[in-house]
């Protein structure tokens, strides 16, 4: 079967080049598949990025149209809170008055 020492060598190096090419086409398929995930992801997170910028476009068209009811909303706020303030004052006022003519008597 083997006559020389060159036979064994020869099935020796073609033994590990049928190896060699089997963990070879299996590192490659690996390699590939990682690559097809983080291709996925990187899809995944571009519509998710093109989505908030959609969303924030939003807001902005939103807020531009809106701004003038803010105006009048945070104008009728500051306004009933001067009420209050003032509504407070004047029954601290009047309850004071109370008490010092209580104490009079």
């Amino acid at each position: 079967m083997f006559s020389t020492s060159a036979d064994i060598l020869n099935l020796i190096l073609g033994l590990c080049i049928i190896v060699l090419t089997f963990f070879l086409s299996w590192a490659i398929y690996y390699l590939i598949s990682s690559v097809q995930r983080v291709h996925k992801i990187i899809k995944r997170v571009e519509i998710g990025v093109t989505q908030a910028e959609e969303i924030i476009a939003t807001v902005k068209k939103k807020l531009k149209n809106g701004s003038a009811y803010l105006m009048v909303l945070a104008e009728v706020a500051r306004q009933a809170l001067d009420f209050v303030k003032k509504n407070d004052k004047f029954k601290k006022d009047k309850s004071d008055s109370k008490t010092k003519t209580s104490k009079k008597k």
